[in-house]
Order: structure tokens, then C-alpha cells, then sequence
């Protein structure tokens, strides 16, 4: 859904330089890291830009793309039954916003919607998996140079593997 909502801002920021419009392009200043964190979370110079979020565009395509993905984010938290139901009244909102990424995403959603309500249901997640191929991936940046793919394998077992090696301190 971030995505989705970022592409909506680019378009829109887009569409206000294309039309040379400086009172919309300056609305729509700082109003990225605002839209895309959650409203808990913003410090005082991302809540103006926040709060100037609604008059950002002139339909107000950005302010309910941001309410749908707020919508979808609390939706995870809610149990099945209730989960189930605003899932669907998401999907019908968001199928009926004339707003084309979210249309899109809402396709995809309605397409993998047993899915995200067994995700729901089972209350789990791929964040340990992601974080582990995050990992990984650090590990191989690192690894540039290795002249042997062992030496590579190695140093991922080692990172990756669960072991604590306490190394030998020096003593004075």
C-alpha cells in the first residue's frame, strides 16, 4: 500500500510541475515522509506537512489514498470476523476511488485476499524472514572480492549460523 501511495504523490507532485503550479508544489513539500510513516511517529516539521496533507491536490486523490492505507495498516490488528468484513468494505472503497494505483492495488488485494486473512487469522508474519535475507545480503556486500564462493558460504554460516564465539581479550 505504501507504494501505491507514493506513486499516487510522484504523480500528483508530477502533475503541479507540469502545470506550473507554485501554490500546489509548495503544499506538497515534505508531505512524502509524512504520508508514508504513521501519524504516531512524526516529528514537528513531517506533522505541517501532515496537516496540510488534505488541500494537497485538488480532488484530494493524495488525503484518501493515505486514509485508505491508514485503513488497511489497522485492519491487520482487527480479529478474523471483524477483519473480514473491513477487508472487504476496503476493497469496495478502494476498487470505487477513481484513483488508478489504488484500483490496481485493490485488484491484487481482492486477488489475495484468503491469504492476508490467513495471515490474520495465524497472527504471523515474514518480518524474521525478510530481516534474515536483509541479512544475507549485507553479508555478500561484504564479501565482494572473495575469490572462492566457499569463503562467501563461510562467512554467511558464520553471521547467519546462531554461534557466539567469544574472541580472546587481551590481557594488561
Amino acid at each position: 500500500m505504501t507504494g501505491a501511495l507514493d506513486k499516487v504523490r510522484k504523480r500528483l507532485w508530477n502533475q503541479t510541475r507540469h502545470e506550473h503550479d507554485e501554490e500546489a508544489a509548495k503544499r506538497m513539500r515534505g508531505v512524502k515522509y509524512a504520508i508514508l510513516k504513521n501519524p504516531d511517529d512524526l516529528t514537528g516539521r513531517r506533522s505541517e506537512a501532515f496537516d496540510a496533507l488534505r488541500n494537497t491536490d485538488p480532488r484530494g486523490q493524495l488525503y484518501r489514498s493515505w486514509q485508505l492505507k491508514e485503513l488497511l495498516r489497522t485492519l491487520l490488528g482487527h480479529p478474523l470476523d471483524q477483519a473480514r468484513t473491513e477487508l472487504n468494505h476496503w476493497v469496495f472503497w478502494a476498487s470505487h476511488s477513481r484513483i488508478p494505483e489504488i484500483v490496481e492495488l485493490s485488484r491484487k488485494i481482492r486477488r489475495r485476499r484468503p491469504d492476508i486473512l490467513r495471515t490474520i487469522e495465524l497472527g504471523c508474519s515474514n518480518a524474521r524472514l525478510e530481516a534474515f535475507n536483509n541479512r544475507i545480503k549485507v553479508t555478500i556486500r561484504m564479501a565482494y572480492g572473495f575469490h572462492h564462493v566457499d569463503n562467501l558460504i563461510a562467512l554467511v554460516m558464520l553471521r547467519c549460523g546462531g554461534l557466539d564465539i567469544q574472541l580472546p581479550t587481551p590481557t594488561i
